[in-house]
């Protein structure tokens, strides 16, 4: 009599040895994750924990190859982690606290800087990068997560080209990840011209050299240890020209100069030791008192003991007096995060949240109305905008301006290297302050829906499996 192979696979499933192996695997696995988040100190939320666990025991050999793949979180833990330095004098002042946060959690102290420029759109953006790499005389580093192939690649390729033969140093930093992302541009080019380019996390590597999961999302230009560019744009026509059918993204970027420009090269220069296995020299950090206006790199990711950024902004909600303005392209915050500014809204500081109404990425979108309903509820205002907007800020009150490359989701939280910088300058508070008020202006005001039980498993389910793992 044939045996069917559907009546094989049935035999083997009800069999008892089937059975113990697979109650071994499950087992194995749970042990795997213990133990590796007990090692290297993986803290998570307990919505990610609860998730990872039950992906590994409900489909083993789904769960634990992707945790294999993509669980890791944190690169260095408590133990490592070197102390940052702040001007004492204002250590007992009110307004102290975001730097002695800082301070604690191992971040540059405060430094100085001058002639910030906040760029009004794309082509004021552009037109300060190509003053800035022409400016360089000795140095450029850049680092990004995208670099395009469009005109606007290509246009920063032939200025690289051109100072590299002209004798300056250039180090280029991209995601292995978003090169793909950005049509995997040509960079042979550059190489043949003398320019240094590396690769962060490329994505066929040594297997457990690095992790899939953990991209580079740091955006910065800084000519000859003196001045930086930086913010939101990644290196593509979308974040600056936009294409013949459509129109750019509005996003936020910024150039200054001073001491604060060196505080984002030495960060530039442990990403690149990481990604190139050169060893990288330590520097140390001196005490200091910082002229006004003063501000300090705050860096955030897996090379980071803590969730820096994500701390930074849960404190200063509990903190804030007045007001809470924050934009972002994406917002799917982590519990902690959500609580704490809708603790604040019912707390009466106007809570505002500014918004693309579609953004570039539609399961964010999906995901992000459970977060909405619940801040709307406790009295926040989101604010819609009909375009596009990849800007990332937050102001709290007046006295502590955040801006970047963090979106207030949680990969970019807990999972990407991020860099943000805060500032501490009233003046200069003000001015992103107007910046993200412009565009509350154009805004709509954001309508919450009861959800029905079919769209509220949805969100459950795509918050879970992408949002979490």
């Amino acid at each position: 009599m044939q045996i069917t192979q559907s009546h094989m696979i049935s035999t083997i499933l009800k069999s008892p040895q089937w059975l113990s192996v697979h109650v071994l695997i499950v087992v194995i696995g749970l042990l795997i994750y213990v133990l590796t988040t007990h090692s290297l100190k993986q803290r998570r939320a307990p919505t990610s924990a609860i998730s990872w666990v039950l992906t590994i025991a409900l489909i083993p050999y789904v769960g634990l190859p992707l945790y294999l793949l993509f669980g890791t979180r944190k690169l260095v833990h408590s133990g490592s982690r070197i102390l940052g330095t702040t001007p004492a004098p204002d250590l007992n002042s009110d307004e102290a606290w975001p730097r002695q946060l800082a301070a604690s959690m191992g971040q540059p102290p405060v430094v100085s800087y001058q002639t910030l420029r906040i760029h009004a759109d794309g082509e004021q953006a552009l037109q300060s990068l190509w003053e800035l790499i022409d400016s360089a005389e000795r140095e450029l580093v850049l680092c990004t997560f995208l670099l395009g192939r469009d005109a606007i690649g290509e246009a920063l390729m032939a200025r690289l080209i051109g100072k590299a033969r002209g004798g300056v140093r250039i180090r280029l930093l991209i995601d292995g990840m978003g090169r793909m992302m950005g049509g995997g541009i040509n960079l042979h080019q550059l190489k043949a011209a003398g320019v240094q380019v590396a690769l962060y996390g490329p994505i066929l590597h040594v297997p457990f050299k690095s992790s899939t999961n953990l991209r580079n999302h740091r955006k910065m230009l800084v000519a000859d240890g003196v001045r930086l560019w930086c913010g939101g744009r990644n290196f593509a026509a979308e974040y600056f020209e936009g294409s013949r059918n459509h129109a750019p993204w509005r996003d936020l970027s910024f150039d200054l100069d001073g001491p604060l420009a060196a505080q984002a090269r030495d960060l530039f220069e442990r990403d690149w030791a990481f990604a190139t296995g050169s060893p990288q020299v330590e520097k140390t950090q001196e005490v200091q008192i910082a002229l006004e206006p003063f501000a300090q790199v705050i860096a955030s990711g897996p090379d980071q003991a803590d969730d820096t950024v994500h701390d930074l902004l849960v404190t200063a909600c509990f903190k804030a007096c007045s007001r809470i303005t924050a934009v972002t392209p994406y917002f799917v915050p982590s519990d902690a995060l959500l609580m704490a500014l809708s603790l604040a809204a019912r707390r009466d500081v106007i809570v505002d949240l500014i918004l693309p109404r579609r953004s570039n990425h539609t399961m964010a979108d999906f995901a992000r109305h459970r977060a909405l309903r619940e801040l709307a509820a406790a009295g926040g205002r989101v604010w819609l905008v009909p375009y596009m907007l990849h800007a990332k800020a937050v102001v709290i009150d007046d006295g502590l301006a955040l801006s970047g490359s963090v979106n207030l989701d949680s990969r970019s939280l807990f999972l990407n290297y991020e860099l943000m910088v805060a500032f501490y300058a009233f003046a200069d508070i003000r001015r992103f302050a107007s910046v993200i008020e412009e565009h509350r202006e154009a805004a709509t005001r954001y309508q919450a829906r009861k959800p029905g039980l079919l769209r509220d498993l949805t969100e459950g389910l795509v918050l879970w499996l992408a949002f979490q793992l």
